[in-house]
């Protein structure tokens, strides 16, 4: 069971915590780390481009010249993709990009994540966040407290005072339990979590 140091909101340890082992031992499957990344990425896409081929370009009906004899190269249509107006030859069209993952290998891509932070000791716990303003100044000193710059930091409830201290401060991101997933939580060099969202965490992935 891996074991890692609590801090306060100065960035000082004060205290431990035992990990769940199920959790944050769990052996990496680089695989699927790679494969959840992809399918999130994928399925952002909208996939909504298009374009006109040769077909749907309006006009060039009519043979522009006659096959042969003036000096030209043949020509069938004005719409024709060398010409300036014609359509597109392999035309981008609406599409759905979505992969999909099991629960199963979703899990297992999270609890990866999680366990590689804590094996390359990017993974903060602080003992509880909270402050008591809108200060970008308190939360900055907590990252250079823990000696980080980007960070995503995980909180157990809807905090605007946190959220909003830490949305100006660049490579920083804030999320809470019900929204980690795999590509942030790789993104960011350190994973600073709550100690309430924590337990949260572990009663969820356990």
């Amino acid at each position: 069971m891996s074991k890692v140091s609590v801090y306060n909101m100065k960035g000082q340890a004060v205290g431990d915590v035992e990990l769940k082992a199920e959790i944050f031992d769990a052996p990496i499957n680089e695989h699927l780390l790679h494969q959840a990344v992809v399918a999130q990425l994928a399925n952002k896409r909208q996939g909504t481009q298009s374009a006109k081929t040769r077909s749907e370009v309006s006009g060039g009906g009519r043979k522009p010249w006659r096959q042969k004899g003036t000096g030209h190269a043949r020509q069938g249509s004005i719409r024709a993709p060398q010409w300036t107006g014609g359509g597109v030859v392999f035309a981008p069209k609406p599409r759905d990009y979505e992969i999909r993952l099991n629960k199963k290998e979703k899990r297992i891509a999270l609890k990866s994540a999680l366990a590689s932070r804590v094996q390359e000791e990017k993974f903060f716990v602080i003992d509880e966040l909270k402050v008591d303003e809108i200060k970008t100044k308190t939360m900055v000193e907590l990252l250079n407290g823990l000696n980080v710059k980007k960070a995503l930091i995980v909180l157990n409830s809807n905090d605007q005072n946190v959220i909003l201290s830490a949305r100006n401060i660049p490579d920083v991101q804030t999320a809470l339990t019900n929204t980690i997933n795999v590509f942030d939580i790789l993104k960011y060099d350190a994973f600073v979590v709550d100690k309430a969202a924590l337990e949260t965490i572990e009663e969820v992935y356990a």
